[in-house]
Parts: structure tokens; sequence; C-alpha cells
């Protein structure tokens, strides 16, 4: 028999698109302008990374 490694799809971008998207959405109801919109957006993203580096990557590990 043959060994078969199971390879699993990466969805980190799901992580991302949410990310983003609550970021722009909160930027757009704060209604103080533009501008909130897309640092809502980046801030949105930067947190994405930060949940898929500290707790999406580490619950496979064993301590």
């Amino acid at each position: 028999m043959g060994h078969h490694k199971e390879e699993k799809d990466n969805l980190d971008y799901i992580y991302y698109l949410v990310g983003l998207f609550t970021g722009l959405f909160i930027g757009f109801i704060l209604n103080v302008g533009f501008t909130w919109i897309i640092v809502g957006g980046i801030l949105g993203l930067l947190t994405a990374a930060a949940f898929i580096a500290v707790l999406v990557r580490g619950r496979n590990e064993e301590a």
C-alpha cells in the first residue's frame, strides 16, 4: 500500500475576506469620512493576519 499524504486546502483567504469586509463595514458605520473606511479595511486585514498567525496556525500543534 502506498502512503498517501492528505492535502488540505488552504482557506486562509476566508479569514482575510471576513476581516476586510468587517473592517470596511465598521469604517462605513462610523460615518466620519471615506478615509475611515480605508483605515477600517486595513485594520481588519491586520486583525485577520494576527488571528491566523496566533490562533489558526497553532491549533494543530501540541504543547
